[in-house]
């Protein structure tokens, strides 16, 4: 079962394919996408990769969270569940 993760203090510069081609070392990426402002297109500084495996997801934690990507520590953990918005 893949398992999602949550990516932060993403450098500003990265993009997807970058991200994917990081957490590619720690295994099988089935995802990966860099979350970016709406309006102005730009990096939101964070993003969300999914692992092929449960034993990947844990190597990418043990290998990536606070290792230092383009000057910037890396925040990585298991991402939680979406939680629904009120309509606005």
């Amino acid at each position: 079962m893949a398992t999602n993760l949550f990516v932060g203090n993403l450098p500003y510069t990265m993009d997807s394919k970058r991200l994917e081609e990081v957490f590619a070392q720690a295994g099988t990426v089935v995802s990966a996408k860099v979350i970016s402002d709406k309006y102005s297109g730009r990096s939101r500084g964070f993003g969300f990769v999914e692992m092929s495996s449960e034993e990947e997801t844990k190597k990418a934690i043990e290998m990536f969270n606070g290792k230092d990507v383009d000057g910037r520590p890396l925040v990585v953990n298991e991402a939680r569940p979406r939680e629904e918005r009120p309509q606005q």
